[in-house]
């Protein structure tokens, strides 16, 4: 009996991966193919005839559709907006969840009030101000307004009153003031809850398509998500070469889970968020 249950539970944890891992083999083995055998019927799975011209049309590019400056621009906008909001975020949830001052309680309620605002509200405010300060179709645009995260500061807050305070007043006894505390003592065991939140970060601004839209208006200073966009529209049937632009978008993100799963598990477990 307990043999079958457990039989039953690997090829249900089979099934779930194949539903994951199918399209991305689709994905890749098409953007391999040329586009005669990628639109024939019935279609093929692994390519009769291997070919790399997708990649190399990206390579190339246009002046319409810079696939690699797109990439670059992503990857400096994801890695920007990632390191401030974990500079903010983890200054702010320490004086949160360790610093005792008046009106801390409704701050915080204010902070996690903020996350029932629907982001789409936040447009045309945000658009303004980065209007007036001058940052419309600049990286700038797509690092700092995001920098401000109310989700970073809850799940780090979290994270930080989870730690034994008995660490930090046997620093305190010592001489050690809150600054080194939290740069010696909180951020060196933060490192999963750290490592978690800038996984997050990161996929949330890599894989932001509306903001870009908005407030980006050259081609050259594109990120990939709206990008890919035009290059659907610039190559309406050459399936190939828009595989070969999600394959490109997808490799830094599977990259940087594979990287960071184990503080991934570890941060949200001890975080308080556990499904």
């Amino acid at each position: 009996m307990k043999t079958l249950k457990a039989s039953a539970w690997y090829v249900m944890l089979v099934g779930f991966a194949a539903i994951v891992i199918v399209p991305l083999l689709w994905m890749l083995l098409t953007s391999l193919k040329t586009n005669v055998e990628a639109t024939r019927i019935p279609p093929t799975f692994v390519p009769e005839e291997w070919s790399t011209g997708a990649y190399r049309t990206l390579a190339e590019g246009t002046s319409e559709t810079p696939v690699l400056r797109w990439f670059l621009n992503s990857m400096v906008a994801a890695t920007g907006q990632t390191v401030l909001v974990l500079v903010v975020a983890s200054t702010a949830a320490y004086a949160l969840a360790r610093l005792e001052f008046r009106g801390r309680g409704l701050l915080f309620g204010i902070i996690v009030g903020t996350l029932l605002v629907p982001s789409f509200t936040l447009l045309i405010p945000n658009f303004l101000v980065v209007d007036q300060l001058g940052w419309l179709d600049s990286p700038w645009a797509l690092i700092v307004p995001g920098a401000a995260s109310a989700f970073g500061v809850f799940f780090l807050r979290q994270f930080f009153l989870s730690l034994p305070p008995e660490l930090e007043e046997a620093a305190t006894l010592e001489g050690a003031n809150h600054l080194q505390i939290f740069l010696r003592i909180v951020l060196p065991l933060a490192r999963p809850a750290l490592a978690t939140l800038a996984v997050l970060t990161f996929l949330s601004n890599w894989n932001e398509f509306i903001w870009p839209i908005y407030v980006l208006f050259s081609p050259d200073q594109f990120t990939l998500p709206p990008g890919l966009s035009i290059l659907q529209g610039a190559y309406t049937i050459d399936y190939p070469v828009i595989m070969a632009g999600a394959v490109l978008a997808s490799v830094p993100v599977l990259v940087l889970f594979v990287i960071a799963q184990r503080y991934v598990i570890e941060g949200v477990s001890r975080s308080g968020l556990k499904g």
